[in-house]
């Protein structure tokens, strides 16, 4: 297959996901509303209630909530401006990554870390969904850990709109199951609150910065949800003067606001699991922590138990189908992309859904639930160094220093292959935290570890950006079209043109001019999607000299654009 050919399958293999690129205004055809829905629906996932009950049932429940709230706080904060890039300029993580510190094959190396991550959080939840089964029906775990893998594929094949449908109509369904029961036991048992105020865990009970962070650490990990809340709202509208209260709304909510409904979940599972150990088995230990255990208890307080184990069985299974299609989507469009850049082949999405899946039942059968706590404190040190540095370099080198270009760059031709700022910035964070979650830098600063990995991002990144002076963002100034990329309301412009290596329509914002001229000499246009699959640099500008680069305004004609449009 040719060059042409292998962009061509690409280019019409990914109408449902754009894996590889812009979203162009054709495909964003929901409202700004039914977007932040869709977002929303991905946040059913049970490992939340695991989770909060893991670290209330270490810590307390007063360390482990004031820990969920710290950690929900700096979760919204760095999140935010990532966010807003991702709904503004319609890209994902990874496109984001490319222009805001870490070049083009740069992000390929954050990208895998969000991968990494999806396959962790499916082994969890198909986890939480193969006990389910156990408890419910019997199914030994092994084969329950393969059902819930398994389930997942038809629907994440058709990719967004396949997605955007379950999300919307399984979210009632999800809401009552969960809260209904949980409202009436608070209502009718008042002891239970008090005895889940009161709760000490395995620690003495007392207030401690330690235990806090402590508690906060384990919920960092779940950051990296960001990037599958921006796999949605990346698709949202144009924003203008008509909708931008809407915009906005679905934007605060379904971007960084996922954190504040993950938040309240974490809670709830301290709560529930204190309910356990309180109310029905004070022998349960961690097992307190699995949710499936936790519902049961929950439906056996109004029901007979036949009914609450079946209710719960279709909680847990209506929860886990709609988080885990998000983590197989997402992990897919991640493994793909990385892939496709760094060898120039596109062997298809599908590939690399069943790639994802593959680890992800190899984690389950590892039990990696078992381990949650630690897993998830390990990972947290790095995926908070990856996106505080993404969101330093936004809110901090684009926006006060005006050191880094506002448009987030994705196009290869444009970017640097490398960008040592947001590379070194990971790296030092993540060694420096890693070392002190292992203990190297003594026992007083290990619970410590992942505020050193957002203390470390937070300064390296600019500090990186001007010891470069911003020579690794761009190679160069200019993409060669002399259209605007942007309309008047700073929205990226929805002018069609061919690229005349696949013969395909793209947006504006996806192409460049090609190097190589038409048979009149006529200036030709390529899209960013054929840039990722040639192995030359045939259709590839040439980059401007250092001089020119030095001597260029920090705000080009097409960021002064933008910036007199976004007040739309």
């Amino acid at each position: 297959m040719s060059r042409a050919d292998n962009a061509r399958a690409a280019a019409e293999d990914s109408l449902e996901d754009y894996a590889f690129r812009y979203v162009p205004r054709s495909f964003r055809r929901w409202s700004a509303g039914s977007i932040g829905v869709t977002a929303l629906g991905s946040i059913a996932f049970l490992a939340d209630f695991s989770i909060g009950a893991s670290v209330g049932i270490e810590h307390g429940t007063h360390n482990a909530v004031l820990g969920i709230l710290f950690a929900s706080i700096v979760i919204f904060v760095v999140g935010l401006p990532i966010a807003y890039y991702a709904a503004r300029f319609n890209l994902d993580l990874d496109l984001i990554a490319r222009g805001s510190g870490f070049g083009y094959y740069g992000s390929s190396i954050t990208t895998v870390i969000f991968a990494v991550f999806t396959c962790i959080f499916f082994a969890l939840e198909g986890a939480i969904m193969a006990q389910g089964l156990h408890v419910a029906v019997a199914v030994p775990l092994p084969i329950g850990y393969f059902i819930s893998t398994v389930v997942v594929i038809p629907i994440v094949i058709y990719g967004m709109r396949a997605l955007e449908r379950l999300q919307f109509w399984t979210t009632p369904l999800w809401l009552a199951l969960a809260l209904l029961p949980l409202l009436w036991v608070i209502v009718s048992d008042p002891g239970a609150v008090s005895a889940f105020v009161a709760f000490p865990g395995e620690s003495d009970g007392i207030v401690s910065f330690g235990a806090i962070v402590a508690s906060a650490a384990v919920c960092f990990a779940l950051t990296p949800q960001l990037a599958e809340q921006i796999d949605v709202i990346r698709a949202m509208p144009p924003r203008t003067r008509a909708n931008r209260l809407s915009w906005w709304a679905s934007l605060l909510f379904a971007g960084p606001g996922w954190v504040l409904f993950s938040g309240i979940k974490q809670v709830i599972g301290v709560f529930l699991a204190v309910y356990l150990l309180t109310r029905v088995d004070p022998e349960l230990g961690q097992r307190a922590a699995e949710p499936v255990r936790q519902f049961i208890a929950l439906y056996e307080s109004l029901m007979p138990e036949w009914l609450a184990v079946g209710l719960a069985l279709v909680l847990v299974v209506v929860a886990q189908i709609k988080i885990n299609v998000t983590n197989a989507y997402s992990g897919s469009l991640a493994w793909s992309n990385v892939y496709t850049r760094l060898t120039k082949t596109y062997p298809g999405r599908t590939i690399f859904i069943l790639f994802n899946l593959a680890i992800a039942l190899a984690l389950m059968w590892m039990d990696v639930f078992s381990l949650i706590s630690f897993v998830l404190s390990l990972y947290a040190n790095v995926v908070m160094a990856w996106l505080v540095t993404i969101a330093a370099d936004i809110a901090i080198n684009k926006h006060v220093l005006g050191i880094s270009p506002i448009f987030p760059e994705f196009r290869r031709g444009m970017l640097r292959d490398w960008n040592p700022v947001g590379l070194v910035s990971v790296a030092l964070a993540s060694l420096l935290s890693l070392a002190a979650f292992g203990g190297l830098l003594g026992e007083g600063v290990r619970p410590f570890s992942v505020l050193i990995a957002i203390g470390v991002a937070v300064v390296t990144t600019p500090f990186m950006a001007l010891v470069t002076r911003g020579r690794y963002y761009l190679r160069r100034q200019s993409d060669g079209i002399a259209s605007p990329m942007f309309d008047a309301d700073g929205n990226p412009s929805g002018e069609r043109l061919r690229c005349h290596v696949t013969g395909y329509i793209f947006e504006r914002p996806d192409m460049l001019a090609s190097a190589e001229r038409g048979a009149h000499g006529e200036t030709q246009f390529v899209s960013s999607l054929a840039l990722t699959l040639d192995d030359s640099d045939r259709y590839v500008l040439p980059a401007e000299s250092s001089a020119r680069q030095a001597h260029s305004s920090p705000r080009t004609a097409e960021e002064s654009r933008w910036q007199r449009g976004r007040g739309g």
